[in-house]
Parts: structure tokens; C-alpha cells; sequence
């Protein structure tokens, strides 16, 4: 197990940003009602492919928990029954956890990957308490870090279902991704404790506090960039999910802000990299950091200056929780030079 643990830290890794790219992609299409009820959709642990399997008909046979749509209404089977020739409302309860009354199969199985991809990691996670168990005794941290992740990511769920159920509450919507944020830092933190590899990096003063302004300045700009995501939300909810040119119409000071507090980043960074390369620190990642940031960028100019192009959003969000990552990472590898001097 202690050989097999990193690749188990890896993939646990991998598949928490492809919720995140799921995640990412279901908001940038607008899928997040695309299932009305959690865990199951309209009912279904496989959900429907056309309308017509979910509109009420006669002589049909129902599960409890079916859900259908009858005249624009959503109806949920409060028992196993089977319709006779007219509709009975006796054995229909309305469904009013919101008033979503669509159903539109693109946005039903964008949904549906994305939860799926939270159950495929869920399987993982279970494989990486498993292998942390096994470790406790080589370091106490490892089970420490891993059932914290775990139970975040049994807390995701939890939110997964609450952003359903409110109908897609922006503030819920970023508790869920800052939430998501803190299991990729526990995850990079064990896989850094399990790597056990000695620092082949330099020792720059300059440097490390650079990198410390680099790591704040971006969870400011994560969290203003949640708050300009709120925004476009609200605005999306008012003027429809078609009309992406509303999206950020009379913005607030916080997307100006946002947007102009990018130029402090680069500046940031780019200092470091000079560092890194004319110190021959050692430092790779810091290259990674620098491409992330032009991605970040291109793709939030786009956003604004082009309405939001097909994968914009969705690369954009993902290029964030990855930017993030890499940072902490870049931040535990220089703690660890600075604890090997001391």
C-alpha cells in the first residue's frame, strides 16, 4: 500500500478538477437545473433522453418518486401506481422545492456527468482513507489530511443537493467551489507529504516573500472573481440564460476591481520568475504559474469583450482551481527549503 498511496493521492487529485471541469461546464451551458431533484434525476438514477418519457400518460405504471410534467408542472409519484385513463391529482404531489418546469436533455445529462464524476471520485476517496489508515503509523498527518478531505467531500454532496434544492443560490454555488479549493489543498499537501523527496531548490528571501503576496493576491482574486460570478448569475436569472450579452451589463466595482487587480498579479509573478531564472532557483512551477495567468487573462477578456465564447467560462474557472493548486504547491516546496536551513 505505502507504493501504491501516491498514485491513490494522484488520481484522487485528478478527479476532484474534473468536478471542477464538470462543475465548470454545466454553469457555462446553464445545465444546473437540467435535474430538478438530487441524487436522483426526474425520479431516475439514468435520466430520461426526451421529454416524453417524463410527461404523465394513462395506463402507464410509476415508482414513488417519479417525477413527470403535466400542463408546465412538475408532479412527483408519492406512490407506486399505475394512471388510469384521466389524471388523478390524489396520487401527485406537487413538486415545490422550486418552480423549474423544463426539461431540455442536453442540459439533463450535462448534469447528470457532473454527477456523476463527483460519484467516480467518491469511489476514490474511499481507496484513499483506506491506504491513509494503513499509513497512520508512518506519518500521523497522512490519515489526518485524508479523512478531513473525505469528509469535505462527503460536505459537497451535502451542498451539491442544498444548490439544487434553492434553485441554484449563487452564495451556495461559491461555498461549494471555495469548499472544493480547500480539498485540492489537503490533497497537495499529502501528496507532498508522501513524495518525501528532499528540496533541490535554492534559498531566495526575495523570492519566498513574493511568492507569499502571490499566494494571497490570488485568493483575493478567487474570491472576487466568485462575486462577479454571482453577478452574472443573478443577471442570467433576470434576463435568461440566451441573453450572455446582459450577463455583465452595468457591472458592479467589484468586476472593475477584479479586473484591474489582474495587472498586481502579473507584476507579482513576473518578479518571481526574473528571480527564479536569473538566482537558478530551481523553481519549475513557476513557469506553469506564469501560463496559467495568461490563460486566466485571455480568457477573461473574452468573457467581457466577446459575450462569453463556447468554453470560455469553463476554462476559466478551471484554470483558476489548477492556479491555485500549483501555488500551494510551489508555497510547500519553499517551506520546506526554509525549514531545511533552520
Amino acid at each position: 500500500m505505502k507504493n501504491r498511496f501516491p498514485q491513490i493521492v494522484q488520481i484522487a487529485i485528478i478527479s476532484v478538477y474534473l468536478i471542477f471541469l464538470a462543475g465548470s461546464v454545466v454553469r457555462m451551458t446553464g445545465s444546473g437545473m437540467g435535474c430538478p431533484d438530487w441524487p436522483k434525476c426526474f425520479g431516475y438514477y439514468i435520466p430520461p433522453t426526451s421529454e416524453e418519457q417524463i410527461t404523465w400518460k394513462p395506463n402507464t405504471i410509476y415508482k414513488e418518486g417519479f417525477i413527470i410534467i403535466k400542463d408546465e408542472v412538475l408532479f412527483v409519484a408519492e406512490h407506486d401506481l399505475k394512471t388510469e385513463a384521466n389524471f388523478n391529482a390524489k396520487n401527485w404531489a406537487n413538486y415545490t422545492k422550486h418552480d423549474y418546469n423544463k426539461f431540455n436533455k442536453y442540459h439533463t445529462w450535462t448534469e447528470y456527468i457532473n454527477r456523476l464524476a463527483s460519484v467516480l471520485a467518491g469511489f476514490v476517496f474511499l481507496f484513499l482513507i483506506y491506504g491513509a489508515f494503513k499509513l497512520r503509523k508512518t506519518d500521523k498527518r497522512i490519515p489526518i489530511l485524508a479523512y478531513t478531505a473525505f469528509f469535505l467531500m462527503l460536505f459537497e454532496a451535502w451542498l451539491g443537493k442544498t444548490v439544487v434544492d434553492s434553485n441554484l443560490t449563487p452564495a451556495i454555488i461559491t461555498i461549494h467551489m471555495v469548499v472544493g479549493l480547500i480539498i485540492i489543498a489537503l490533497l497537495l499537501w499529502l501528496k507532498f507529504i508522501v513524495s518525501d523527496k528532499k528540496p533541490t531548490f535554492k534559498y531566495n528571501a526575495v523570492f519566498n516573500k513574493l511568492l507569499i503576496i502571490s499566494v494571497l493576491f490570488s485568493l483575493i482574486q478567487i474570491a472576487l472573481g466568485t462575486q462577479v460570478r454571482q453577478f452574472i448569475d443573478e443577471q442570467v436569472k433576470l434576463f435568461g440564460f440566451e441573453n450572455k450579452d446582459y450577463s455583465l451589463m452595468n457591472p458592479s466595482f467589484k468586476f472593475y476591481f477584479h479586473r484591474s487587480f489582474t495587472i498586481a498579479i502579473v507584476l507579482v509573478n513576473l518578479g518571481m520568475f526574473y528571480i527564479n531564472q536569473i538566482k537558478n532557483l530551481g523553481y519549475n512551477l513557476v513557469n506553469w504559474i506564469l501560463f496559467l495567468i495568461f490563460l486566466e487573462t485571455i480568457t477573461g477578456m473574452l468573457m467581457y469583450y466577446a459575450e462569453f465564447p463556447l468554453g470560455t467560462q469553463a476554462t476559466h474557472l478551471l484554470a483558476g482551481a489548477v492556479l491555485f493548486g500549483v501555488q500551494f504547491y510551489l508555497w510547500l516546496q519553499s517551506r520546506k527549503v526554509v525549514s531545511s536551513l533552520e
